[in-house]
């Protein structure tokens, strides 16, 4: 039992450290088999390794006594016993081969089978239900193949050791009448049952002993494989993150790599100055690395070369919303004291205040997993508020306006960013090219390098790549206007509005409901048909 607890909390301790390379091989559903099988598996193993050994030493002593008693008579009662042996070679290495095959397959089946779950929504909305079950089915029909093989198996090393106690009794009387080493009285015969019958127990265990300790070997080295696989570095003073009194941020001749076994780094030659204060925006097309700069402030990327110094408290806003399940006010205080004014303020600046009045219990609402009964726009709204009301020093925006409409995300910009943040250093990655001209410098990236760096106007005065971004900007919005120039104008009026005013998701429901009720209790005497029920 400790050992599998050990093995449970170094798990899952390891999964908290594993480096980005290093998750890519280990799936949600892998961590769980290593928790659920391989741990229970590591904690059986010291019960089975002395039934072996001491089902073993049972069996050589009863043989040492069958020599006893009938002498050279039992050389031939060996032979059976020598057969099952050298049978079960070939066989243990053909049932590992098929355990480790069974695992493998049994992972595959959890990963899709994890995957499903968390799509369900899309795969529901696009009918793919019949699609994704012949998948899952499939998986399961391969998985049963190896675990057929290897039932099989098991019951063919069973068998051969089952047998062998009949045959041994068979050949040494056999040895005994041929030889005549010891008179077939009843003295003999009953002492030659009774030894055999000794020998039952350890012949019936060694091979469930043996097909166990083949299973703890796969599970060992499966763990092992996961415990020794590639971590984050927390060292700080390797990670180079350290205290800056002077900027904000600063760095120098930054390097940074996500998979250490690719030929390019993820970000070269990056040199950043940010004062206390100032508002910064990354910009820059797909894939050319806006949120791996923000990652290497936090120090969440390993880095090849080069200094990070950060001078203050970091507050991170991922790309997608990250909510736990629990009410709407946890979500936003996150563990920390309730301070009523800074709390309201907070709300306000993330445009809550709307969505809170409307839901059946406030800031007592639930929120389901994942954020299930929110829409994008609240789940990330709601993340950005508790960032807010942390009061962090400086603060990493990964686009955080993605998720919501324009007219809200202009909300956002203007209350949150440059109000409520107004004496914060932040660091906003956006697309939203209408926010550029008021913050006080633009950072340009492609192909993870900052290519530009300026005010808005002197870089749309350069005549490069930011002019290019700005100009594709305005022609899809362009388009955009045109494509519903022909819609209704009311119907537009109406749609802006209901858009604006926070996207309220069908959450509100009756007065008094919430996603987990309180367990009904009665107090009463308890009578005889109660009792008896249960």
């Amino acid at each position: 039992m400790k050992m599998r607890s050990a093995l449970m909390v170094a798990v899952y301790q390891k999964q908290l450290r594993l480096s980005s390379s290093a998750r890519t091989r280990h799936s949600a559903g892998e961590i769980v088999n290593y928790i659920a099988v391989d741990a229970y598996r590591m904690g059986e193993f010291p019960w089975w390794f002395h039934t072996t050994w001491t089902s073993a030493l049972q069996l050589i002593l009863s043989i040492g006594v069958l020599f006893g008693v009938v002498g050279i008579g039992a050389l031939p009662g060996l032979v059976p016993l020598l057969i099952c042996g050298l049978l079960n070679v070939p066989l243990a290495r053909i049932l590992q081969n098929c355990q480790l095959q069974f695992m493998i397959a049994q992972d595959e089946r959890l990963r899709s089978t994890s995957e499903i779950l968390n799509s369900m929504k899309i795969i529901k909305l696009q009918s793919w239900e019949e699609k994704f079950k012949n998948l899952v089915e499939s998986l399961r029909d391969k998985e049963f193949v190896w675990l057929s093989k290897t039932q099989f198996l098991k019951a063919n090393n069973s068998f051969l050791y089952w047998m062998a106690p009949t045959v041994v009794s068979a050949v040494v009387f056999l040895g005994c009448a041929v030889t005549k080493s010891a008179p077939l009285n009843a003295e003999t015969i009953f002492t030659i049952l009774a030894t055999l019958r000794n020998m039952g127990e350890p012949v019936r265990m060694i091979p469930e002993a043996l097909s166990i300790m083949i299973q703890v070997k796969v599970s060992f080295d499966r763990l092992n494989k996961f415990l020794l696989d590639e971590e984050l570095n927390n060292d700080d003073s390797k990670r180079n993150l350290q205290q800056c009194s002077v900027n904000a941020v600063e760095i120098q001749d930054g390097n940074f790599i996500w998979d250490h076994e690719s030929v390019s780094p993820t970000l070269k030659d990056v040199n950043l100055e940010i004062n206390r204060g100032q508002k910064i925006a990354i910009c820059g097309p797909v894939g050319a690395g806006k949120s791996s700069l923000l990652y290497a402030i936090l120090g969440e990327i390993p880095m090849i070369s080069g200094t990070v110094n950060v001078g203050g408290t970091l507050a991170y806003v991922s790309q997608s919303a990250w909510i736990q399940s629990g009410t709407v006010r946890e979500n936003i205080l996150f563990g920390k004291p309730m301070d009523t004014a800074r709390y309201e303020k907070a709300i306000k600046a993330c445009a809550l205040d709307k969505d809170i009045s409307d839901f059946s219990h406030g800031d007592l609402t639930e929120i389901g997993q994942r954020g299930i009964n929110m829409s994008g726009g609240q789940k990330q709204r709601i993340q950005l508020a508790r960032s807010v009301y942390y009061d962090a020093d400086i603060y990493l925006l990964d686009d955080p306006f993605s998720a919501v409409d324009a007219h809200t995300a202009a909300i956002l910009f203007n209350d949150c960013v440059m109000t409520a943040l107004r004496n914060k250093t932040v660091i906003l990655v956006t697309h939203q090219v209408e926010f550029l001209s008021q913050v006080d410098s633009i950072l340009v990236m492609e192909g993870g390098k900052v290519i530009q760096s300026g005010s808005y106007e002197n870089l749309l005065t350069a005549g490069t790549a930011f002019e290019l971004l700005v100009n594709a900007h305005k022609d899809t919005i362009t388009d955009l206007n045109q494509d519903h120039s022909n819609q209704n104008g009311f119907e537009n009026e109406v749609l802006t509005k209901t858009q604006s005013e926070g996207e309220i998701s069908s959450i509100k429901g009756p007065i008094g409901t919430q996603l987990t009720q309180e367990e009904e209790k009665v107090i009463d005497c308890l009578n005889l048909l109660a009792c008896y029920s249960h």
